[in-house]
């Protein structure tokens, strides 16, 4: 997850560490808080594979910084990583988020319409964070009401996500779709 963050965040521009720390924490952080010493180790193993490079560039009004660029093989690495994601960043939600998070990056609506597809599947298998034996229980049979919270939200979280994959699904494999940046996402931080 971390690893496809800095790809991301690099596609779309250069940036020095400070910088990149700082947009993946405003993407992960609220999940996984991002240190230094998990982000630059990652930094240094992206760059001995030859998927980003780093240039020292004279700072604004302090000591010169390292800027980290994506090299060609990185942009080929994360377009691949987009449209070829593991079964876990599709059924966990974290990871999920992440990816989703750069999938206009990959050129084919055909491929991202996919990844998305995938997802639905995932979506629409019945599952559940309590079971019965093999049976997942719904809210409305559980006594617990902390219980029924959790399967209440999870409930209501994946109704609106099927909605917004089906809706993006119809404009993605609609004709004359080809290639594009699909930016149709609704910005949570203008409803907080």
């Amino acid at each position: 997850m971390l690893e496809l963050a800095i790809l991301g965040f690099l596609y779309e521009a250069p940036l020095h560490g400070y910088e990149l720390r700082k947009r993946i924490t405003a993407l992960t952080g609220h999940v996984r808080p991002v240190a230094e010493s998990t982000l630059y180790p990652a930094i240094k193993r992206l760059e001995k594979a030859g998927l980003l490079a780093r240039e020292m560039q004279p700072g604004a009004a302090a000591a010169p910084r390292h800027m980290l660029t994506l090299t060609t093989e990185g942009r080929a690495e994360l377009v691949r990583r987009l449209a070829e994601p593991e079964q876990v960043e599709i059924t966990d939600e974290n990871r999920w988020f992440t990816l989703l998070a750069f999938l206009r990056h990959l050129p084919e609506a055909d491929r991202q319409a996919e990844v998305l597809r995938r997802r639905l599947r995932f979506l629409d298998e019945p599952a559940s964070f309590f079971y019965d034996g093999e049976r997942p229980l719904r809210a409305e049979e559980l006594d617990d009401p902390f219980r029924q919270g959790i399967l209440t939200i999870a409930r209501a979280t994946s109704a609106a996500e099927l909605k917004w994959l089906r809706t993006t699904l119809r404009s993605l494999e609609s004709p004359g779709t080809g290639s594009r940046d699909v930016t149709g996402a609704t910005d949570l931080t203008a409803e907080a």
